[in-house]
């Protein structure tokens, strides 16, 4: 794939930025090194197969001062968290760091190790696993702690410990509440479509180099190997709950509805030492993450972060968290936890400020203006979210999607659109010609504007599509947030090459199999194709006998419903089986064994029949 070099424009915003920001505080880098004890001899990570699911190598062209391409601030932020291997954070507390977009953690106790956060992928947790014990000896794990219910910090785990483990009670898995049901849900629910986003928000299809992906800003970018889950076996539900964990006493604080729906920090006395989770990183995190999710809130974020200052700060010497490295000394963790705060807690009441005002949220992010305190703190800048989007995301949060205008409450569709503003500027040739004239100029972000609509009036126009892919890419060698960067990147590659889909899959078997009944229901629900359905008129009963439940299924008006009640043998028709061989029936199997069928077994292959999965290769760019 050919690919063009900056623009003046772009270069004259680089060197803009790099005259700005202060370029010549190292503390962030000396603090990414200290500790270092060694990484991977080999650093490609591999399957079962033989397949690479995890190289830290491909990020070894991060050295030097940043090219043209990308972002002096977002190079900057790669070099940081590129650095991959094994850290002594203090005596006693160890992380391993660049060997999937998460950190883990591994704290000692009087028996074993206490591990947190155990990576996106069994085999890069396994790799982790294994690079702890070659510097610290082969201590056996007595707990894992999730810190909450994204994937990247559970979906490693069965690398690391067994279901026998756990079952047996060689080993603890803790979590705050309800982190399987959110885990599950985010994965499950509307999986296909966050997971086809995700494909470009993590820049899964682009070579990594100068021009293509440098990383994500909060890690470099998801690994791709199998993910996995065990329960917990003790589930954290109270703030100023503690538990003695291998010896070790650990307070918890939790913090639902921050980063995730699930998440706690905890503190570990004899370490001095507080894990902040995701809440706290050498970044401004995402209110709404670009590839999907419920809209976080920023308030009672930043009044946990100010709870955690008042119930650790007074003791702490280290802060770590399940991203980027930890911060030392108990002032310098009051200044950044502070600085942490006041972000979430500005964005949050100057959006609302301006939004009783009447701007729009389009309006508000681009007239928020940071205090220099936060704009001038690395800590602080829009590596992984955006002032941009996350004022967008707290004002959707409050108000919607629709910003009040009557005009904008019901427009056309995007092609429908595309379309009309074509026809009215005065056809394809002028609109590319005006967009032309916006490159030139360096306004690539209308050019971008009406390269959208080329392409959505005219889809095999070749060159609405390369002019909009050359537009999307001088974007991207401008962003200084990963994601960003990520996203207008993938764009061009796809106008370019064509869909490449979706790369990684988080709806991965183990993380299905902790369905509970009522979601496996749920999930079956919202395939349903509502007009194909609206005509049927079905019932019948399950019995899941290796849980003792029984459930009565209906659909009619094209809605499935289901209602927990022992079957009456007045369905149509009664299934028994266990909830494994249920999650297979879900999937279209109805010929292995373990299937119990009484009654009419074509009321169940009509349900079949108007099922219809999500694509995992929707288009984005295109129409």
């Amino acid at each position: 794939m050919t690919q063009n070099d900056a623009t003046d424009t772009i270069i004259a915003q680089q060197r803009a930025l790099q005259e700005r920001l202060p370029f010549g505080d190292t503390r962030d880098h000396d603090a990414a090194e200290r500790g270092f004890l060694g990484t991977l001899a080999e650093p490609a990570i591999r399957n079962a197969a033989g397949e690479v699911v995890w190289d830290a190598s491909t990020y070894d062209f991060l050295t030097g001062e940043a090219p043209d391409t990308v972002n002096p601030s977002l190079w900057r932020q790669s070099k940081l968290v590129a650095k991959h291997g094994l850290f002594e954070v203090v005596p006693g507390l160890y992380q391993v760091r660049g060997l999937d977009l998460s950190v883990m953690s591994f704290v000692e106790g009087d028996a074993g190790v206490i591990v947190i956060d155990p990576l996106i992928s069994k085999e890069t947790a396994a790799a982790a696993m294994a690079l702890y014990r070659e510097h610290r000896g082969d201590r056996p794990i007595t707990a894992v702690i999730y810190t909450h219910s994204h994937i990247d910090h559970f979906g490693g785990v069965q690398g690391i410990v067994d279901q026998r483990q756990v079952d047996a009670g060689e080993v603890q898995i803790i979590a705050p509440e309800g982190l399987v049901e959110h885990a599950v849900a985010e994965n499950v629910y509307a999986g296909i479509a966050m997971g086809r986003r995700a494909g470009y928000m993590y820049g899964a299809a682009l070579a990594r180099g100068p021009k293509g992906a440098v990383g994500a800003g909060l890690g470099q970018t998801t690994s791709t190997g199998e993910a996995t889950l065990i329960a917990p076996t003790l589930e954290i539900t109270t703030t100023g709950e503690k538990h003695t964990v291998d010896g070790l006493e650990v307070e918890f604080q939790m913090a639902p509805g921050t980063e995730a729906p699930s998440e706690m920090h905890f503190y570990f006395s004899k370490y001095r030492a507080l894990c902040m989770a995701e809440n706290a990183t050498h970044t401004l995190h995402n209110l709404l993450t670009l590839r999907g999710a419920v809209v976080r809130d920023p308030h009672v974020w930043s009044q946990y972060l100010t709870e955690a200052i008042e119930r650790f700060g007074g003791e702490a010497e280290v802060v770590f968290t399940s991203h980027h490295w930890p911060t030392w000394g108990n002032a310098e963790i009051h200044d950044f936890l502070g600085l942490q705060r006041d972000l979430y807690g500005y964005l949050h009441d100057q959006t609302l400020r301006m939004l009783n005002q009447g701007l729009t949220g389009a309006e508000i992010a681009e007239a928020i203006q940071l205090p220099p305190a936060l704009e001038n703190a690395w800590h602080a800048r829009g590596y992984y979210g955006s002032v941009s989007h996350n004022v967008k995301a707290i004002y959707q949060r409050y108000m919607g999607w629709f910003d009040g205008n009557p005009a904008r409450l019901w427009p056309h569709p995007p092609a429908a659109q595309a379309t009309r503003y074509v026809e009215a500027i005065g056809g394809i040739d002028r609109v590319l010609e005006l967009a032309q004239q916006a490159y030139d100029s360096g306004d690539f972000r209308w050019a971008a504007t009406l390269l959208d609509h080329a392409v959505f009036a005219e889809p095999g126009n070749e060159q609405a599509k390369s002019q909009y892919a050359d537009t999307l890419e001088q974007l991207g060698y401008g962003a200084e947030n990963g994601t960003w960067r990520n996203f207008f990147l993938s764009g061009a590659t796809e106008l370019r090459e064509g869909n490449f889909g979706t790369p990684t899959v988080t709806n991965a078997p183990a993380i299905v199999a902790q369905l509970t009944p009522e979601q496996l229901f749920d999930a079956v629900a919202i395939t349903v194709d509502g007009p194909r359905a609206w005509d049927l008129s079905l019932a019948f009963d399950v019995t899941l006998t290796d849980l003792d439940r029984s459930f009565h299924v209906t659909l009619r008006n094209g809605v499935l419903i289901y209602v927990e009640k022992d079957a009456s043998g007045d369905a149509p028709l009664h299934l028994t089986l266990t909830k494994p061989r249920l999650l297979a029936l879900a999937a279209g199997d109805l010929d292995s064994d373990g299937l119990g069928v009484e009654g009419d077994l074509g009321v169940l292959k009509q349900l079949l029949g108007v099922l219809t999965p999500g694509d995992p290769a929707f288009e984005i760019v295109r129409p």
